[in-house]
């Protein structure tokens, strides 16, 4: 370890000593790690007190550890000695600049202090999160760990889970449940059950409301173990159910949610939400593979979709439209937009269908259906299909 290498971490240790220490930067990896990118520190306040907060910037997601001090200037050492080479540090007194060259020549450069006071640390971005990260479902589920820490593996998961149940929340307020303080809902291919259980914690603990949700899967295994993580939990309104979601019963249900049901599976499910009059339908569909095999180019579009990834992205963009757009033929207002980045889920368009009591010119609606069809030589669609025999 070269001398300025050893005063760059000797001033760390002291900033922290002196409660001076603003952020710290590590860069130039050179490690084993094909995807890391770089290292921010900060501080955070958890309930063991200050900790150093550690992001491992990746190039397709982020991990966080939390350290103490201690541990925190030993990290560091041991990352500027083996595999970043070089550290922007931030005081309250100085800012300094290591570079370490690949023959293991360094240089550090001290300048004046970027900042004068040190930011707030208590309002961590962990304390905005929705959902209690101590639940004991989410334990069960392999998300946290038996100390309520989330997994690095499942820090997707995790922004995934709190980013829905902000959404959800935010749709009911906006819709005609909003001063509703019972709620009947309905998961359609539930799962795993991350998103289900998060929804009734949120809804009946966080929020006050009683709320019954029912999940649907076509896994009898997941069901039985979803059940008992629910009787486990103390969740008495919780229930999963062996079914299929075109074969389901669906009645006397105020919210439907459906999340990566496969291909015509959403088309399913929108239309169960819209035959039981569910006052709000929420879906993230995946498998877009209904219309595609059906598509003909018009000719000035044919040296465009002779790529199959334009054809693809194409067919979504229509299967999607389409639902909205029957969706609103059947008395819904309708919002498609991006729930959580691409960086968390590749699976991130929803559709929400709010019912509204506003008049809708159904027949402008579906000329505007059938001009799309013939267009792209559309012979058939499944929520369509469905409703007409409705």
């Amino acid at each position: 370890m070269t001398e300025n290498i050893e005063k760059f971490i000797a001033e760390f240790a002291h900033s922290l000593h002196e409660n001076t220490f603003v952020k710290m930067t590590l860069g130039n990896y050179r490690g084993n790690d094909a995807h890391l990118q770089k290292l921010l520190i900060r501080l955070v306040e958890t309930k063991k007190g200050t900790r150093l907060f550690f992001l491992f910037r990746q190039d397709t997601r982020d991990t966080a550890k939390n350290f103490d001090f201690t541990e925190g200037v030993a990290k560091v050492k041991e990352f500027l000695v083996a595999d970043f080479f070089s550290g922007h540090l931030f005081t309250l007194e100085n800012d300094l600049q290591l570079d370490v060259g690949k023959r293991g020549k360094s240089r550090l450069n001290i300048a004046k202090a970027t900042f004068k006071t040190k930011p707030e640390v208590s309002h961590d971005r962990e304390k905005q999160f929705l959902v209690n990260s101590n639940s004991f479902y989410l334990k069960a589920l392999g998300i946290t760990t038996d100390r309520g820490e989330i997994r690095d593996k499942q820090q997707d998961k995790w922004r995934q889970i709190n980013k829905f149940v902000e959404t959800l929340g935010s749709l009911i307020d906006k819709s005609l449940l909003a001063d509703r303080r019972e709620l009947n809902v309905v998961d359609m291919g539930s799962g795993k059950g991350y998103l289900t259980f998060a929804a009734y914690d949120y809804f009946k603990n966080t929020r006050g409301i009683g709320v019954k949700i029912i999940g649907v899967d076509t896994k009898s295994e997941l069901v039985s173990i979803d059940n008992d993580i629910a009787r486990a939990s103390e969740f008495e309104d919780l229930k999963f159910v062996h079914g299929w979601i075109g074969n389901y019963n669906l009645q006397n249900v105020d919210v439907l949610i459906a999340l990566h049901a496969c291909n015509t599976a959403t088309d399913d499910a929108i239309f169960k939400g819209i035959k039981a009059e569910a006052d709000l339908i929420v879906v993230a569909p995946c498998c877009h593979q209904e219309i595609r095999p059906q598509m003909k180019a018009p000719d000035f579009m044919k040296g465009i979709f002779r790529h199959g990834v334009m054809l693809e992205r194409e067919a979504e963009t229509l299967t999607d439209g389409l639902r909205a757009l029957l969706l609103e033929k059947s008395g819904y207002s309708t919002k498609l937009f991006e729930f959580i980045s691409t960086e968390h889920t590749p699976k991130n368009n929803m559709i929400v269908g709010t019912r509204t009591t506003k008049n809708v010119d159904t027949e402008k609606i579906a000329e505007q259906i059938e001009a799309i069809k013939n267009f792209y030589g559309i012979k058939e669609q499944r929520l369509e299909s469905l409703l007409e025999k409705f």
